[in-house]
């Protein structure tokens, strides 16, 4: 793991990433005068805003930011420009770099830091030949006084993000339902929150009937994980609860996935389930003074066996029967329960994040997530801000009583399909159904796992969520 630390003055001859609104040729950064020279004359060319040169050996970039523009916008543009430092910086084999930041905005260094650290996450571990890629850079330096706190911080939940990019990646064959527990149960060894999972025969005891369908056309038995962090001196009474969807891998049951390749990234639509324990692993490790909870349902989605079939009449946890219509909604299918399962614990707040449906992809694509729910607006304006500070941002969608009538069913309480338009919003009126508290719904389908690089976020699993709920949870 990229480890961040910071000091006071800066090595002679480090590798060099400076963050300014005005650039100063420092006698820290031991420039000779044609480098400097050079710098000068690119940042004097019209709408020059960065500068990136090697040597001797030695990688030097330069952003020149507007300290008046939007903080969040610019914190954005550093993570983005730091990422393509990574990837010089090992492409060139390099281990360490040290980040100058010129503005009074210390935040932006901690922004660089992050940037670098996401965008030098690799995930080979399944690669044998003699040729395998390995990231070189392993320490950044942050220059300055910065508090410690800030620092441990942005390691833990580098970490956690990590971590979940790792859970999402792997494929079912090595990470079904089980194993998705046991990796929960590791995590809250080594940064100490309680994991207790149900098997199949507790499932069935609690009469779990979303989970238990979803799971009938599997070999594999289904999980529900109980993951809880209670601080001595907890701020909130009542617990915050996170919920995960942990569909491990999803071939859309007998309504089998019809786009063509829509089945060859499946592995991550346990990535709420991944996002709600790396969410619990940070929280934990830097010991917040919140009390939260984790739930994660999680299973396969297999055509085999007695398999789910549309028509079906489940009935769920909390007694209402639905009449399943599409076994390709199974994800709301497993939440269900969980949100059924929570009323126990009377919440302040229940967050559930779910790659539940491509409705929300098609609407606001893969830039950010789809929330909605009955949470409070303070509540609800506090996950927006968090959204904005770490670029993980939330689209709120109408959460309006006409979409109620969309999920009715003529047979049972309701379907689990509410038909073809507003297929985000439906999964959301399904769900709110079991939930009795402040409730908000999270569709993370777009940005957690990508096909394509995306700066610091990367290709593949992206670990969308950890980050969020983090910075939500340390500003309460």
């Amino acid at each position: 793991m990229t480890q961040i630390i910071s000091k006071n003055k800066l090595n002679t001859g480090s590798n060099l990433l400076i963050v300014t609104d005005k650039f100063l040729n420092s006698a820290d950064f031991s420039f000779p005068k044609d480098v400097s020279e050079y710098i000068f004359s690119e940042l004097k060319k019209e709408d020059k805003k960065t500068v990136s040169l090697n040597y001797l050996g030695r990688y030097i970039s330069i952003i020149v930011i507007n300290a008046k523009s939007d903080l969040n916008a610019l914190k954005e543009k550093i993570r983005k420009h730091a990422a393509t430092v990574t990837d010089a910086l090992n492409s060139l084999k390099e281990k360490e770099v040290a980040v100058y930041n010129q503005t009074k905005l210390q935040s932006l260094s901690l922004a660089a830091a992050e940037g670098l650290a996401l965008a030098n996450y690799q995930f080979n571990r399944h690669i044998t030949s003699a040729k395998k890629p390995v990231n070189t850079l392993q320490n950044i330096t942050l220059v300055g006084a910065l508090k410690p706190n800030d620092i441990a911080q942005l390691n833990i939940v580098i970490d956690a993000t990590a971590k979940a990019r790792d859970l999402v990646n792997e494929p079912v064959n090595i990470l079904n339902a089980t194993d998705l527990a046991n990796a929960f149960k590791d995590m809250g060894k080594q940064a100490g929150f309680t994991v207790e999972v149900f098997n199949k025969t507790k499932i069935k005891q609690l009469k779990m009937g979303g989970l238990l369908a979803v799971n009938a056309g599997s070999v594999d038995e289904p999980t529900f994980s109980v993951m809880e962090y209670k601080p001595k001196n907890a701020k909130n009474k009542n617990p915050y609860v996170l919920v995960g969807k942990g569909v491990v891998y999803d071939t859309g049951g007998l309504s089998l996935k019809p786009t063509a390749n829509s089945m060859d990234m499946m592995k991550c639509d346990m990535a709420g389930g991944a996002a709600v324990g790396c969410a619990l692993y940070a929280i934990a490790k830097a010991k917040l003074n919140i009390h939260v909870i984790g739930l994660v349902p999680a299973t396969d989605n297999r055509p085999g066996f007695n398999a789910f079939a549309p028509g079906d009449i489940i009935t769920m946890m909390d007694g209402t029967t639905v009449e399943m219509l599409n076994s390709d909604a199974e994800g709301r299918m497993i939440l269900a329960d969980a949100l059924h399962y929570a009323k126990r614990y009377k919440p302040e707040l229940t967050i559930d994040l779910a790659t539940l449906t491509g409705a929300a992809v098609a609407a606001i694509g893969t830039f950010g997530m789809v929330g909605m729910g009955t949470a409070k607006q303070r509540q609800k304006e506090r996950l927006y801000t968090s959204g904005f500070n770490v670029h993980e941002r939330i689209a709120e969608m109408p959460f309006w009583e006409e979409y109620d009538e969309l999920m009715k069913s003529d047979i049972a309480d309701q379907k689990n399909l509410g038909g073809p338009y507003a297929g985000a919003i439906t999964a959301g009126k399904f769900l709110v159904k079991y939930t009795d508290y402040p409730y908000y719904h999270l569709d993370i389908a777009g940005p957690a796992f990508l096909t394509a690089k995306d700066s610091y976020r990367g290709k593949g699993g992206t670990g969308y969520g950890v980050r969020l709920l983090f910075d939500f949870f340390k500003n309460l």
